[in-house]
Order: C-alpha cells, then structure tokens, then sequence
C-alpha cells in the first residue's frame, strides 16, 4: 500500500527518515514566531508558535520512538555506532526532553511565558543547536557512511 503512495519509501529500512524532518521544521518555525512575536509583541503569533511548539513536541516523540525502533537494524559498522550514533541518540534525546519542558511551560503561560521570557528564548536557541548537531551526525552517518544501506549506493543511475 505504501510503495504505491510513497514509491520511494519502499526503499527505505525504517520509517524513521520519513519523520525526522517534521520536528526539525516545527521547532524552527516556533522559535522564529516566539522570536518575532517578542519582538513585535503579537499574541496571534504567540499563539501560532505556541501550536507550533505543540505539533514540535508530539512529532518530536514519534521521531525518538522511531530513532530508537530503528538503530538496532541500522547497518553500519561497530565504530559509527560508536562514535556518531550514540552521540546522535543523546544530543536527540536532549533535544526532545528539553522540546517537552518548553512546550509545558508555554502551554502553563498560555500563549508565550512572560516570566523569565529571555529563560525560554535562550531555551528555544539551545533546542535549536542541540537538534543542528544530532541532525549533523545524523546526515553524517547516512551520507558519509550509507547508513540508508541499499538505498543509496553510489553512483546511481536514474531508473523509470
């Protein structure tokens, strides 16, 4: 059923490539809104971030589920596992626990916190490092060390 919606996702070993992304976009859009809506002291983009956030927060903890169904199968050598798997996995985890407490203290200050505002600013800044360095590791591991396995020897020829 899904090879003939998603023909590309056939080929993949896990679903996990297919859910990564939207955390990463969530938590971007809401930091960018929180920080714009500070700036120009909007509530309805407080509120847009704040559902943001949310939808950050929920697909966050589908991508760690899937993260961690999917690394015991992951084919790459002992030395990747190592030395970029285990730190993507702590830096994601971080990330999603440190995606949890913020969207917890927003929905407990109803859109944006307004008590030490500059606190989850500075959150969300370092919930946005944290996720550029997991997801580095993680583009390193299938790029440099083709953890996506068959589905992306090189060099590949396009087939219709």
């Amino acid at each position: 059923m899904l090879e003939r919606i998603l023909p590309g996702a056939s080929q993949l070993q896990n679903y996990h490539p297919l859910l990564v992304h939207f955390p990463i976009a969530f938590i971007y859009g809401a930091s960018l809104l929180y920080f714009l809506a500070w700036i120009s002291r909007s509530e309805k983009l407080q509120w847009t971030a704040l559902w943001m956030l949310i939808l950050a927060a929920l697909s966050a903890g589908l991508a760690l589920a899937s993260g961690f169904y999917a690394a015991p199968g992951l084919m790459v050598a002992q030395s990747v596992r190592h030395e970029l798997l285990s730190h993507h996995k702590h830096l994601m985890v971080a990330a999603s626990i440190l995606t949890g407490v913020l969207t917890l203290w927003a929905l407990a200050s109803r859109p944006m916190p307004t008590r030490a505002r500059i606190l989850f600013l500075t959150g969300l800044l370092a919930l946005m490092a944290l996720i550029a360095a997991g997801a580095d590791l993680g583009g390193e591991m299938v790029y440099a060390y083709n953890a996506a396995g068959s589905a992306c020897p090189q060099p590949i020829d396009f087939k219709k």
